[in-house]
């Protein structure tokens, strides 16, 4: 299988998409070809085109929020969500072969996995923080600058991919930091997972007081749980919001009673998945 990714290889989303595809690739994941992309709208332009089986990207980091760039891709394009994963995030220190701690004056990474090494930092105030655009992609110029004094934070899977050395594991302030990676498919290459019990929507509700509560009473109704509610803007629509949700079920006859009910108060409902929940 051909699987894009945003990202550099050795990133956390090039470890979600192994780990979620085992059963295809194996425990090496010999049988997965990932395709680095730079951006999530060539991720999503290479799954419609047919260039690639499918894609695996982030949703949600537990610290962080959600993407809101994917979510708004969700609605956009003709995809759908196959499967979900929890990916444990670890932030390492990783330099080139043979430098010591001490020599590192710089160490770059993704903002946003800076951020969560805010302590480490505070720890080390003679190491300078450096926004880069990848955390495996840190590593990767750390590798090709050849220097001594800069290092990269990223998966211990970058330091692997690129010839690396980890000087410091688990620099994240928090050990409960989570990310919630989903994989997508061609929408007309789609169906329901077997056993599914998550579903993800997207729906646009009537100009009508009251129509957002009644359109999610129809849940409770059905006996689907509601587990996230998202909105974000629409597209061109100034102050028009489009809801996303996720809903666990027991039943397929339980999902699909809530989307009749739905449809009921809605201008636009899109079924964006049924899948098994992580």
């Amino acid at each position: 299988m051909r699987i894009a990714i945003q990202g550099e290889l050795g990133s956390n989303s090039h470890m979600a998409a192994l780990a979620m595809l085992a059963d295809v690739g194996g425990a090496e994941g010999g049988g997965v070809e990932i395709v680095a992309c730079n951006l999530s709208a060539e991720v999503f332009e290479r799954v419609v085109a047919g260039e690639v089986d499918g894609a695996v990207l982030p949703i949600e980091n537990s610290l962080h929020g959600s993407v809101a760039e994917h979510y708004d891709l969700l609605l956009a394009e003709p995809v759908r969500i196959a499967r979900e994963s929890l990916l444990r995030v670890r932030h390492n220190l990783i330099a080139r072969p043979g430098v010591k701690l001490e020599d590192v004056k710089r160490a770059m990474s993704h903002p946003v996995a800076l951020s969560q090494c805010r302590r480490w930092f505070a720890e080390h105030p003679e190491i300078e923080a450096v926004n880069f655009y990848d955390t495996a992609g840190s590593v990767k110029q750390v590798m090709a600058m050849g220097a001594s004094d800069t290092a990269g934070i990223a998966p211990e899977l970058a330091a692997r991919q690129y010839g690396g050395e980890v000087l410091a594991a688990g620099i994240e302030d928090h050990a409960e930091n989570y990310t919630r990676f989903h994989f997508l498919v061609r929408e007309s290459g789609w169906k329901a997972a077997e056993g599914a019990n998550k579903a993800s929507l997207a729906f646009i509700v009537l100009h009508q007081p009251g129509t957002l509560v009644v359109a999610l009473e129809e849940f409770a109704r059905a006996g689907v749980n509601l587990t996230k509610i998202e909105s974000r803007p629409v597209p061109g629509m100034p102050w028009e919001y489009v809801f996303f949700v996720d809903l666990r079920f027991e039943s397929s006859n339980q999902m699909d009673a809530a989307l009749a009910g739905l449809g009921r108060h809605c201008e636009m409902v899109k079924e964006l998945g049924r899948y098994v929940a992580a």
